[in-house]
């Protein structure tokens, strides 16, 4: 590992304590001293409604403690805000103590939605593609065109008005309905980013319909400035493999979406094409599609910033 890499262990302990109780409900101070648990000064949070899908995101933002460089912070988009922020704020701020050594940390600005929950119910429709057909008419998917308006129009100009941004350097990371969003947006708006870190990406969804924008990819790809890069990632576990017996249930399901044979099978084509400055693909040993989220962070901040 080189002296720019990160420290993935560290990033992985770390980033696991804190989001574990990070964001719970705001506790009243009880008579034994103990309150809710707050995070650095240098974090916030604000409900924003868009008028571009009309509905309302909850959007946190971490903007390093040191001064930005003259070319202004990178920064890193995170879709699931409510559930990745606590993590890649705390690997952003690792990312600064090693300043030193050359990495100038991230703005970290995570989109989620009001309430408590993780995962709010509005992913669903904000990370899925148009499918083209007559499909759902009750606006609870197909969002994904109308949500990356929303980051370019409304969000992204926001963020400049809170720190000093290199629009040169600016990445989007999701997991799951999140990845297939980040694939949707690297194949149809490749200019929005210079990275896409695409996690366990859903790509099974609406009988994959997110690759249809690989037709006229190259294209687009050739009226850039620069090349994006690309980095996916899936869980090892997350591909049921059949035994004696036939698969039952969600393992029978999770077998015909072949999570780990399409993501891996969409870099292989990807690193064909070569119209990518980097594809990158990591099968996480042992995780599932819950617990790859994290090393999934951990590579998707070395590969943004390394």
């Amino acid at each position: 590992m080189s002296s720019h890499s990160l420290s993935r262990r560290s990033l992985l302990g770390y980033a696991s304590a804190l989001a574990a109780g990070s964001l719970i409900a705001p506790l009243a101070r009880a008579a034994d001293g103990w309150t809710g648990v707050t995070l650095p000064s240098t974090t916030r949070q604000r409900d924003f409604t868009s008028a571009i899908t009309a509905q309302q995101y909850r959007i946190f933002i971490s903007v390093p403690s040191q001064a930005a460089p003259a070319a202004g912070y990178p920064v890193l988009f995170a879709l699931d805000g409510n559930a990745s922020f606590p993590t890649l704020a705390l690997m952003a701020r690792m990312a600064g103590w090693r300043h030193a050594s050359g990495i100038t940390p991230p703005v970290v600005v995570a989109i989620g939605y009001p309430g408590e929950q993780d995962y709010g119910v509005g992913r669903g429709r904000d990370y899925t593609p148009p499918s083209g057909a007559p499909g759902d008419k009750t606006g609870t998917s197909g969002g994904a065109l109308l949500f990356l308006d929303f980051i370019e129009r409304e969000l992204k100009p926001l963020v400049t008005t809170l720190a000093p941004i290199d629009p040169s350097r600016q990445a989007l990371f999701g997991h799951s309905f999140g990845g297939l969003c980040t694939l949707y947006a690297l194949f149809n708006r490749p200019a929005m980013f210079q990275t896409y870190l695409a996690a366990s990406p859903s790509i099974w969804y609406g009988e994959r319909t997110v690759l249809s924008g690989l037709h006229g990819f190259e294209g687009r790809i050739a009226r850039l400035p620069a090349r994006p890069s690309l980095m996916l990632s899936v869980g090892e576990l997350e591909q049921p493999v059949a035994g004696n017996k036939p698969l039952q249930g969600h393992d029978a399901v999770a077998a015909a979406r072949r999570m780990v044979d399409e993501a891996r099978e969409l870099g292989e084509r990807l690193r064909k094409l070569d119209v990518l400055s980097r594809v990158q693909f990591h099968l996480l040993a042992h995780e599932n599609h819950g617990s790859a989220t994290f090393p999934a962070m951990s590579r998707g901040m070395e590969f943004f910033l390394g």
